[in-house]
């Protein structure tokens, strides 16, 4: 039977060589893998610094952390998103504020976006899902707007003098946007390398962001280090050097930065990069011609103004509600192809809910979801096993709708 997995990582032998050279280094912590991995990202999205840590989700909340976010502040991100992006909030013990899709879209609506900032808004997450990024002239003219609510309580929050736009571009590492990169977009920006990403460094993330006025970006890289190791003035490699074995710890902070068996294979990831946008941009090419006239709604992945990673394959099997659309996730799985759905609004997952929050009160997101399948879009996927893929969907979707 054929076998065709959702979104398994293309590894090939170039990033086992890596690693095993990483190995047989001697250094497998964080070192001049991890460092040079940070300058090759830096450089590819055209950014004075990049940090990797762990994971996309450590990004985002060292970002939070580092600006001074915490209880009695705001942050306002999509109802229509993983948890990571809402969870981090809470991590800090600030107020997570979910705002509602707009009507047959996956970004915010922004003007409830506009509607939902208050004094105590701090951080607006927009989320680039798929890999096309978010509308962010429109982000940054709702802020703009919004500037004189704005009441800074840290220094770099008063070196913003605004609300701040971080990016959760997960999805959307070479992505970009009226000719920017994704990573200079937005003040700051968060990628995951995590094992089902394009790129991947099995688990892992990097954080980017654009200068800001006032604040040198070393300043802001000796933050990120500090808060992701331990708040240790020397990195152990640092130490390494001959009398360097003292340092201090300059507050209690957390564990979260990558290592260089990590970075290994994110630096042949790296260099076979290109070519692995490129495979994927053909492959929704494919999707697009094949399902043009089978009722299904696609999103559009590369436009006059925006081209997306081509992360996921987001459909709308329009006309049909949550169990149909189940069926037909189960009818493909019997046929041997893995999809999936991205995804289950937050508010109707338990923990949201515990929080407040009610799907009804989100209809244009519940609306996105109950007819939504992502199908297989991988760099490991053959022509072959495409057309396998879209002859199987039409097939099962041909009498639901």
């Amino acid at each position: 039977m054929v076998k065709i997995s959702f979104s398994p990582p293309d590894i090939g032998e170039q990033e086992i060589v890596e690693v095993a050279e990483a190995l047989r280094s001697g250094w497998i912590t964080t070192g001049p893998r991890t460092k040079e991995l940070e300058r090759q990202i830096a450089a590819f999205c055209r950014t004075g610094r990049a940090v990797c840590l762990n994971s996309a989700t450590a990004c985002m909340e060292l970002i939070l952390r580092v600006l001074g976010v915490g209880p009695g502040d705001e942050v306002i991100t999509s109802a229509y998103t993983y948890t990571a992006t809402a969870s981090v909030v809470c991590h800090v013990g600030a107020r997570v504020v979910l705002v509602d899709t707009v009507r047959d879209g996956y970004e915010m609506d922004y003007d409830r976006l506009a509607e939902a900032i208050t004094e105590r808004t701090k951080v607006i997450i927009p989320v680039d899902l798929a890999g096309i990024p978010c509308d962010y002239a429109k982000i940054f003219s709702v802020v703009e707007n919004k500037r004189p609510l704005f009441r800074p309580e840290s220094i770099l929050q008063e070196a913003f003098g605004r609300i701040v736009v971080l990016a959760d571009a997960a999805h959307a590492f070479g992505a970009s946007r009226e000719g920017q990169m994704c990573g200079e977009i937005a003040d700051f920006t968060s990628f995951s390398f995590h094992a089902v990403k394009n790129f991947t460094t099995a688990e892992g993330g990097a954080l980017t962001w654009r200068p800001v006025a006032g604040i040198a970006d070393e300043w802001l890289y000796k933050q990120f280090q500090l808060m992701s190791l331990h708040g240790q003035s020397k990195d152990a490699l640092t130490k390494t050097q001959l009398g360097g074995w003292e340092y201090d710890i300059v507050a209690p902070y957390y564990k979260c930065n990558m290592t260089d068996i990590m970075a290994a294979i994110g630096l042949v990831q790296m260099q076979r990069y290109p070519g692995l946008l490129a495979r994927r941009r053909q492959l929704i090419a494919y999707y697009d011609e094949a399902l043009r006239d089978c009722g299904v709604q696609v999103l559009g992945h590369y436009g006059d103004t925006y081209r997306s990673s081509g992360h996921l394959y987001l459909t709308r099997v329009l006309g049909i509600g949550e169990a149909e659309r189940n069926a037909v996730i189960v009818g493909m799985a019997e046929r041997g192809i893995a999809t999936n759905v991205h995804y289950k609004p937050l508010p109707m997952l338990t923990a949201y809910r515990n929080l407040g929050f009610d799907i009804r009160d989100y209809p244009n997101a519940y609306a996105m979801y109950c007819n939504e399948i992502t199908l297989p879009l991988h760099t490991r996927l053959t022509d072959e096993e495409a057309e396998y893929v879209v002859t199987n969907f039409a097939e099962l979707i041909s009498g639901r709708r």
